[in-house]
């Protein structure tokens, strides 16, 4: 497994201020429209670089090392310039975990953007690789998403990984295991 998509330094520095011009439009009270992606973009062999790309992303927000904010999709329907543009005013202002950044939280604000792979059907859980592998859990109507990057910060093995996944989809922690649940990973570049 390995990503499909890349990005070279220019065009990570573009989401992120395409990320960062999204959240201050907003507390500067301005309706600012998305940005184009940048002219000489890089293409890929099907004539489509990754900025144009329909991929999922997050965007993360922290304050003092601490969670500020977090929001993305996990497969994109529209271009991935446009998924960040969104997800940032999102993890900043929608968030229902936390009040709405305010304007004098953001120079202390730290903005993580994770670019995801498509999402493909994990053949074998044993597989898994703790801070390679997100994963999505659906079952009984429910689902449970983690970034690669998650279980790394938390300090988890696969096992608790997986038990963790199941709980956040509001699931008894062995529930992956259950005839019926239908366990996805993907990759993810996150900067």
């Amino acid at each position: 497994m390995a990503l499909s998509f890349s990005l070279n330094n220019a065009e990570r520095a573009y989401l992120s201020r395409v990320a960062r011009l999204s959240i201050e439009s907003v507390l500067a009270g301005k309706a600012a429209c998305a940005p184009e992606p940048p002219a000489g973009e890089d293409a890929t062999a099907t004539g489509r670089g990754a900025l144009r790309r329909a991929l999922g992303a997050f965007v993360t927000l922290s304050l003092g090392g601490d969670l500020r904010g977090c929001m993305g999709v996990i497969a994109g329907r529209e271009p991935l310039f446009l998924n960040v543009w969104r997800m940032a005013r999102a993890a900043a202002f929608e968030d229902p975990r936390f009040p709405p950044l305010h304007p004098r939280e953001w120079p202390e604000t730290a903005v993580r953007i994770s670019v995801l792979d498509e999402l493909t059907p994990c053949p074998d859980p044993q597989a898994v690789e703790v801070g390679r592998h997100g994963l999505l859990l659906r079952h009984m109507g429910r689902s449970g998403v983690f970034l690669p990057q998650v279980p790394v910060e938390q300090g988890w093995d696969r096992a608790t990984y997986l038990e963790r996944l199941c709980a956040k989809a509001g699931l008894p922690g062995d529930s992956w295991r259950a005839p019926g649940a239908r366990l996805f990973w993907y990759e993810a570049l996150a900067f």
